[in-house]
């Protein structure tokens, strides 16, 4: 074992018993849910059900749409060739989009000490495990190879960033990724990146994202919305701060030729609404926490969770956030799926494969920066030949990559034997 996992272990062990203390307070702050802090030692709250199990942790929500399609096809086969999944995730918000979409038991996943991982693994005895995109928990990885559990990495993403670490590395990185079965990565420059660690058992299998299902609709409520104003209704989606401003700028330009324009802020954190009305001046300002209506020319702020998929169908075109500052950029497969146009910024290191491949398939334009969101939105406004374009050509982007969850299911099943104890 590198010594660097040596300390792993022993300092995980060692802030073991302030674990509880640092829990309690999240759970006070709502980050996590009192009542199931025992699966956060690996406790279960249920029990295994006999036959094949399959795990599969996403840390967030990003990840556990990604694994929606794959769990289908996991639970979907034939009596002799599919499992019961057990998901895990870290969040509350995952939990809620687990336990409402997933057809899977659910548990949080446990913290990563040697002791909670045994517990959580003796009880669950995965006959296989899948991690989704750059979860690496040591001590889980560790006990899973004790096990002789296989474990499997999917969606692999490794930015330029995290590779030139763990090249720093080169042992530890063989320790924790060697042992996977298989790396499927998102991209070939992902794929590159893993194999620049002296990892093998690397593929390119393409991005899960554009497989994943379309986010749900609430069609009487969008209905309710469009009859509120005459539109025409654009998305600033994910939105952070030093995004806001320029967003409502660019809705005073557009609204002196368009005086039924409604835009629609729907921050990262729901949280910041306050703060975003604060910037509108003088412009009408609804808040869909409140259920108020929005205004003719007023911003519409979308202050709650989980209705993205209402909003980018109601939309003409969508500029997506975290791309106009330095954070990377947030996940614009989503309104591709559901053929809203989509616009970003050029901070995109998080998703540059992404935007690359819809930027080829004709389903999204760049902006240089904040005073190019006015002139872009106006282009596609009056062009709505170019817009159904942009839609068609979002749709048959994400439709190219449909059979892959089935096809990383089939790996999983087929590179696992069913735990045959009761």
């Amino acid at each position: 074992m590198p010594p660097a996992l040596t300390a792993y272990r022993l300092a995980t062990a060692a802030i073991a018993p302030l674990l509880p203390l640092w829990l309690a307070r999240r759970a006070r702050r709502g980050k996590e849910i009192a009542a199931r802090l025992p699966e956060r030692h690996g406790i279960a709250g249920i029990a295994r059900p006999p036959g094949r199990l399959v795990w599969v942790h996403a840390a967030s929500m990003g990840e556990t749409m990604s694994a929606l399609g794959m769990i289908d096809a996991l639970a979907d086969g034939a009596p002799d060739d599919r499992a019961t999944v057990l998901l895990t995730t870290g969040t509350r918000t995952a939990a809620a989009l687990a336990q409402s979409r997933a057809r899977a038991l659910h548990q949080f996943v446990p913290l990563d000490v040697a002791a909670h991982a045994a517990r959580f693994l003796d009880h669950w005895r995965p006959d296989a495990a899948v991690f989704l995109e750059s979860e690496i928990w040591p001590n889980l990885l560790a006990g899973l190879d004790a096990r002789r559990i296989p474990r499997f990495l999917f969606n692999a993403r490794l930015s330029a960033r995290s590779a030139a670490r763990w090249r720093r590395a080169p042992r530890l990185a063989r320790a924790l990724f060697g042992g996977f079965q298989l790396i499927a990565a998102q991209s070939a420059p992902d794929a590159d990146a893993l194999r620049g660690l002296g990892l093998t058992r690397v593929e390119t299998w393409g991005n899960l994202k554009f497989a994943a299902p379309d986010l749900p609709d609430d069609p009487a409520a969008r209905a309710a919305l469009a009859a509120a104003a005459a539109g025409p209704f654009i998305l600033a989606a994910s939105t952070h701060p030093g995004e806001d401003a320029p967003v409502i700028a660019a809705h005073r330009i557009l609204r002196a030729t368009r005086p039924g324009l409604v835009t629609i802020i729907a921050p990262r954190h729901p949280e910041r609404a306050a703060a975003i009305a604060g910037l509108a001046g003088d412009l009408p300002v609804s808040r869909r926490s409140r259920g108020e209506a929005p205004a003719a020319g007023g911003l519409y702020l979308a202050d709650t969770l989980g209705e993205l998929g209402l909003f980018y169908r109601l939309a003409a075109v969508s500029f997506i956030g975290g791309s106009l500052v330095p954070i990377g950029g947030h996940n614009m497969i989503e309104a591709a799926q559901l053929g809203c146009p989509v616009l970003t910024g050029p901070h995109l290191t998080n998703f540059a494969e992404a935007a690359a491949t819809l930027r080829a398939a004709g389903a999204l334009a760049d902006l240089a920066g904040p005073d190019d969101l006015a002139p872009a939105i106006a282009t596609l406004l009056d062009d709505p030949a170019r817009r159904a374009a942009m839609a068609a050509a979002g749709r048959a982007a994400c439709a190219g990559l449909a059979d892959l969850p089935a096809r990383l299911a089939h790996i999983v099943l087929a590179r696992t034997v069913p735990d045959k104890a009761p």
